[in-house]
């Protein structure tokens, strides 16, 4: 029994982390659900989920419920209820830091996307060439002007573009690399989305919800596919994604995102890039050391 706790209460700090990790702008969900080692099962899970869901919508109950049933809930369930609650809990925390402290803040979160980069890294292994080396570097590229695009100006959050932001941003979520909360902030939906979140707004979400769903039904299947079939290419682009996406983490730019040099007095700044890198490191380690006294127990 103290074990089986253990497994949910885990479970739900990884979903806890991934949740917070998606309100912060330039950081993915994607990329703290490889860290703590539920990537792959929460991919699996949604695009089983989403399967179902198409049984279920051609009148094939049965095979729905048969599916589901041998999904791992005892996994997901607890890292969805961790997820809604860090991002409900960072929407009314991190706001006010990442206003607060805006340099130090984006420092930590590129020391800690700059020490994920060994993940994927070790995952692909031996097999790196020179043209892999290349698709690395042209995903890097491409994560690099995406997150220097300017927000669109003049939209207030227009509920006819809830839905469609949020189906590119559940896409985002799912992709290491590729932040779902940035995509929103280019979509100029990020403040209305945060506000929503903390005035449970409920009409709102409802709206941003369904359209995370479609989109999850059209890519998270086109993904696990990518995983399943061609794992090597999938994990180099996902480094070079991961990569690029430290322009958008870069401590020092303008509200526009202009990137500024380094200033002399930036110590502190180097210290608090340290700490994020530090962090990953112990999640690596809690998450090693956990496995071996919990997930190799037996019930």
């Amino acid at each position: 029994m103290r074990i089986k706790v253990l497994r949910l209460l885990l479970d739900a700090i990884r979903g806890l982390l991934i949740g917070l990790a998606e309100i912060v702008p330039g950081v993915s969900g994607g990329t703290i659900a490889l860290i703590t080692g539920v990537y792959t099962t929460m991919i699996d899970a949604a695009s089983h989920l989403v399967q179902g869901l198409l049984q279920g919508v051609r009148g094939q109950g049965l095979a729905m419920m048969s599916l589901w049933r041998r999904q791992p809930w005892h996994i997901v369930l607890p890292v969805l209820i961790g997820m809604a609650i860090g991002i409900v809990a960072g929407a009314a925390l991190l706001e006010p830091v990442l206003e607060g402290y805006p340099v130090h803040t984006r420092a930590v979160f590129a020391g800690l996307i700059l020490a994920s980069l060994w993940i994927p890294l070790s995952l692909v292994g031996t097999a790196w060439s020179a043209r892999l080396v290349l698709v690395a570097l042209v995903a890097a590229a491409g994560s690099f002007v995406f997150t220097g695009l300017p927000a669109l100006a003049g939209n207030s959050g227009s509920w006819w573009l809830v839905a469609p932001a949020a189906a590119l941003a559940v896409c985002a979520l799912v992709l290491p690399g590729v932040s779902g909360s940035f995509l929103l902030v280019i979509l100029g939906m990020y403040e209305p989305t945060l506000a929503a979140v903390n005035s449970r707004d409920f009409g709102y979400l409802g709206l941003f919800v369904l359209g995370a769903i479609v989109g999850l039904g059209l890519f998270v299947r086109l993904l696990q596919y990518a995983l399943t079939h061609h794992r090597v290419v999938t994990l180099v682009v996902m480094t070079g994604l991961m990569a690029g996406s430290l322009r958008a983490l870069w401590p020092w730019q303008g509200s526009a995102g202009q990137l500024w040099p380094v200033p002399a007095d930036s110590a502190s700044v180097w210290w608090a890039m340290a700490g994020g890198a530090a962090l990953v490191f112990s999640l690596v380690v809690a998450e090693k050391f956990w496995q071996r006294r919990v997930y190799s127990q037996a019930l």
